[in-house]
């Protein structure tokens, strides 16, 4: 009996290999689309904003204001238009030319002289793009403060700040963005992949009856779905390689953990995905409504909900709650802990329990909507 049922559920599994192969939107999900992901993740999150399109306004003639142009423009975080009026700029700031205008006042040097102002100068920022705006002001205040130190240092003495921070950044020490987006960018990535390879190839034999024929036959509705989920799961797993190597490979993010732990970690997560992408096919049998449903339930909560950009503990409760039953919240903390930190399996254990429980009430809600039809 038992190698009955292994010879059924090893022939279903070969049967969804040859169809993989000869199926060309598999291909194109399994290998072209976690390509066309990983490198749109990389190119469009970095959060890291340099070449900062500004107006540099010197009202002031003085050594000391151009010495202070100087620097603003001969840094990188900068690309400095000079001017002599801020009215100059205003067209610009209105048309989103630039990012904001920096104005050394025409009382500059008189500022310096007496030391009437801890920076004496104006940052108008635009602040319909905040994130953007943030950036100009924090770079303004290094460049100011740079120059201070290298103004001080020429004059043998010693800038003294008000305030002397020592910042220590632990696991992310140079706070690239992207070494943080780009682990999560590959949740968001795997969780439509997963969810797709299954909601459309399955709907699509709903749609041209070949489930009811073989639901007809002797094997069971637990054989028929592991026999359709390993050969996708195998799938998955190589997109989630593919997605790997362009991360590290490219994009030269730090991997600090081990192969086989990011392995444990995204089978778990594939089988969350793949059972979500089982549970739309079995609900919606057309392969329309099935792209639409992996789409909405799928994809927009993981990039939402899962932290990947934005941080759970800021949402209101009820939408933290809602967001635990997203399976790619779990695997965004678990890539971002491989990635930055390494092997914490006090951090990682906890994730991928919460993700098998998820795929266990999907593919249990999967093998009960799987009606048995005997011909």
């Amino acid at each position: 009996m038992r190698s009955l049922a292994a010879r059924r559920l090893s022939a279903i599994m070969v049967k969804e290999m040859l169809q993989i192969v000869r199926d060309p939107s598999s291909i194109l999900i399994g290998f072209i689309l976690p390509i066309f992901l990983t490198l749109l993740s990389g190119y469009s999150t970095n959060l890291d904003l340099d070449h900062l399109r500004i107006g540099l306004v010197i009202e002031d003639s003085s050594p000391e204001a151009q010495d202070l142009a100087a620097s603003f423009l001969a840094t990188k975080y900068f690309d400095a238009r000079v001017g002599r009026d801020r009215r100059e700029f205003a067209d610009d700031m209105t048309s989103g030319k630039v990012a904001g205008i920096v104005v050394i006042p025409q009382t500059f040097s008189r500022d310096m002289a007496q030391a009437s102002a801890s920076v004496p100068f104006q940052i108008i920022a635009d602040g319909s793009v905040p994130n953007t705006a943030q950036f100009l002001q924090n770079y303004a205040q290094g460049v100011w403060l740079s120059w201070m130190d290298v103004r001080a240092e020429s004059k043998g003495a010693k800038f003294a700040q008000p305030v002397h921070l020592a910042p220590r950044t632990w696991f992310n020490q140079e706070l690239v963005s992207l070494n943080s987006l780009l682990p999560g960018g590959m949740a968001i990535n795997l969780t439509l992949i997963g969810a797709l390879l299954t909601a459309l190839v399955v709907a699509r034999e709903w749609e041209r009856g070949t489930m009811e024929a073989m639901l007809a036959t002797p094997v069971g509705p637990f054989e028929m779905l592991l026999g359709k989920l390993v050969p996708y799961f195998l799938l998955g797993m190589a997109a989630m390689f593919i997605c790997l190597g362009i991360t590290l490979l490219l994009f030269h993010v730090p991997f600090r953990g081990s192969i086989l732990a990011l392995m444990a970690v995204s089978a778990v997560f594939m089988i969350s995905a793949l059972g979500l992408g089982l549970f739309i096919s079995s609900v919606a049998r057309n392969q329309f409504v099935a792209a639409q449903a992996a789409i909405l339930a799928a994809f927009l909560p993981a990039y939402f909900l899962s932290g990947y950009v934005f941080e759970p503990s800021g949402m209101p409760l009820p939408i933290q709650l809602l967001s635990r039953a997203i399976a790619a919240r779990y695997y965004v903390s678990c890539l971002k802990t491989l990635f930055l930190v390494g092997d914490a399996w006090p951090l990682l254990l906890p994730n991928m329990g919460g993700m098998a429980l998820i795929a266990a009430v999907l593919l249990g809600l999967t093998l009960k909507n799987t009606a048995r039809k005997v011909a």
